[in-house]
């Protein structure tokens, strides 16, 4: 497989990304959407799309606004802002490749990925690992001992996987005006929704909503002994593994 670094024009200025392509002609393309405060070099990116480009999927992951080499400043990011980030990753692909039929996100891209799907109308397939079921989880999980200052100060200072971030009101604002719940409902193409019952840092719980909420076809997938951030190498590989054979019959043109 080749990856080729490129760059797209995103809501917010330049967006940095990578294409992963097979070493023959893709059977199809997809997007990837990190997990939050990630990067699209972050391993579970890395791994994920290098393995789904070994089985034949393109695969283009990037780094949102304000994170990783683009452009922007995360503190003036929200959810919503990753969403229309998202949609210019598929418009980037329809322009200069062909449009995405795969989507799949990790952690709160995932999330995103739910949100965007009817805004990608080629996607027939949608792929959640480790997600919230809906953004506001982020803000009761990570912020809530800061929501009182943002309330009052309108920002602060937050620790975030080992770095400090500047969120803002704004942030917490926009997270509780997503209700994902008929977005999932009517959600209109194949999902997998796969997470680990032990992770620590989204609940499984959040898995059960979303599979609950979507129609058929839908599938979960349990991924038993795995972290949140999908470190493991073997564990990367069976994850792309699976992705690749169940999303197969639903992006084939």
């Amino acid at each position: 497989m080749l990856t080729e670094r490129v760059d797209f024009q995103g809501p917010h200025g330049k967006l940095s990304a990578k294409l992963d392509m097979p070493d023959g002609a893709p059977r199809a393309y997809g997007v990837f959407a990190h997990c939050f405060t990630c990067s699209k070099d972050v391993l579970a990116a890395n791994r994920i799309c290098h393995g789904l480009a070994e089985r034949g999927v393109a695969m283009l992951r990037f780094d949102f606004a304000g994170l990783g080499a683009s452009a922007g400043n995360f503190a003036d990011t929200n959810f919503s802002s990753n969403v229309g980030d998202l949609v210019a990753a598929a418009d980037f692909l329809r322009a200069h490749f062909e449009a995405p039929r795969l989507l799949v996100g990790h952690s709160m891209g995932g999330t995103a990925v739910l949100a965007a799907a009817h805004r990608v109308p080629e996607s027939r397939a949608v792929v959640t690992i480790a997600s919230p079921s809906d953004p506001h989880y982020v803000v009761d999980k990570l912020l809530s001992e800061h929501l009182e200052t943002l309330a009052r100060l309108g920002e602060a200072r937050v620790k975030l996987a080992g770095r400090d971030f500047q969120i803002r009101q704004q942030f917490v604002d926009d997270a509780t005006r997503h209700q994902l719940a008929d977005r999932i409902a009517d959600l209109g193409r194949a999902l997998m929704v796969m997470h680990a019952p032990q992770d620590d840092t989204v609940d499984i719980a959040n898995a059960g909503r979303i599979f609950e909420l979507a129609r058929y076809p839908k599938s979960f997938v349990s991924l038993d002994g795995m972290d949140h951030l999908v470190t493991g190498r073997e564990d990367a590989a069976q994850v792309a593994a699976l992705i690749a054979a169940w999303s197969a019959r639903h992006i084939a043109s």
